[in-house]
């Protein structure tokens, strides 16, 4: 990576218990100037690779870029953000259906349906469309796993919550806020990005650790079994920050991806604020660790011991079983790429692709 380049990585999509979740509106950025390029085509038509290729080409253009994988392959690109060009590109397929709004003067198109031999496709249709029907009955297997997960888990949620003493963690948090935010940076509205820095996937459960230690040198970490006093915590942390003008980039937790605030950041201080637990235990070196214990009437916890053990093992054998099925998922879908592979014109796709990557590296230029 180019020297002074930020290159991070972010999910934008969750599988969570309501099924997938997008949050690629966040791409938006209509009244900042920005513009964004959304590509069209089939599973294995190329869409990631022009994303790679280009964050790649950018990265002598642009100090800032965000790498948004996909939480149901994580090996592969969904979208690329590029802060100082005010650009995004990113796969406009379900289950992220993306559609321009203003075309030409906000959003365009980048089809890569016309790098393909249709003919080769139809004589395979009857396949496509199996597997198609296949993948998404995997999918619909591991979001019942994954509510079932859920269920189990707010459970253990709600009884350490009836041991948490909610006043103690909001004074903390405000003197926590004090000592770390001081007394603001601006009067202008500040800006929140949401994100996903976890995602479960078909590798498991993964964290991003590396994007969180380029965002953040001091990171504190709130070790959390049961996600009761980090949640708390968190909310009122992003509370404070944004009422200090900070922009701060939030990151939810798939299993509630719209309720629990799971990380926090706010990289003008280098600051970052992480959950960590059972389910996703993190290995980064923290600038201070947070004992949720310090909130917590630890006798009464222990108390619902025997029921908090239960739902605990119930939960990660039904996490590991919507694993297993987005992992069974991932493979039918590289035998659906093979598929698009053979019908597409490489010739054309890679003209297609320099002359994305040209329009990107020109910016305001032209």
């Amino acid at each position: 990576m180019t020297e002074g380049v930020k290159l991070v990585r972010f999910f934008l999509g969750a599988n969570t218990p309501q099924g997938f979740v997008s949050r690629f509106d966040q791409l938006e950025r209509q009244k900042d100037s920005w513009s964004t390029y959304i590509i069209k085509g089939g599973p294995g038509s190329g869409k990631s690779t022009l994303m790679k290729n280009l964050a790649c080409a950018m990265k002598d253009n642009d100090s800032y870029i965000e790498e948004i994988y996909c939480s149901s392959d994580c090996d592969s690109l969904d979208g690329v953000i590029f802060h100082d060009r005010k650009a995004s590109i990113a796969d406009g397929t379900a289950p992220h259906t993306l559609e321009p709004k203003f075309p030409g003067a906000y959003d365009e198109i980048v089809n890569l349906c016309e790098c393909w031999d249709s003919a080769k496709l139809r004589a395979h249709r009857d396949e496509i469309m199996k597997l198609n029907r296949r993948i998404s009955g995997m999918h619909e297997q591991s979001t019942r796993f994954l509510a079932a997960y859920s269920a189990l888990i707010s459970d253990n949620y709600r009884l350490a919550l009836e041991c948490t003493n909610q006043d103690k963690i909001r004074d903390f948090a405000g003197r926590l806020a004090n000592r770390e935010l001081g007394g603001g940076v601006r009067h202008d509205p500040p800006h929140e990005d949401i994100r996903f820095i976890s995602a479960i996937c078909n590798k498991g459960v993964l964290v991003l650790e590396d994007t969180a230690k380029a965002l953040a040198e001091r990171i504190y970490v709130i070790d959390d079994e049961y996600s009761a006093s980090s949640r708390i915590l968190l909310s009122h942390l992003r509370a404070l920050a944004l009422q200090r003008g900070y922009d701060i980039i939030t990151c939810y937790c798939p299993s509630a991806p719209f309720e629990k605030i799971e990380h926090l950041f706010i990289p003008a201080l280098s600051l970052g604020f992480m959950t960590s637990n059972r389910v996703h235990p993190l290995e980064l070196e923290a600038f201070r660790t947070l004992h949720a214990r310090r909130f917590t009437d630890v006798e009464a916890l222990r108390q619902k011991k025997q029921r908090l053990s239960f739902n605990r093992k119930a939960a990660f054998e039904m996490l590991h079983q919507s694993t297993e099925y987005l992992a069974a998922a991932k493979e039918l879908h590289d035998e659906l790429e093979s598929f698009y592979i053979e019908a597409m014109d490489f010739s054309r796709l890679e003209s297609k692709r320099d002359e994305t990557i040209e329009i990107f590296c020109r910016g305001d230029k032209d």
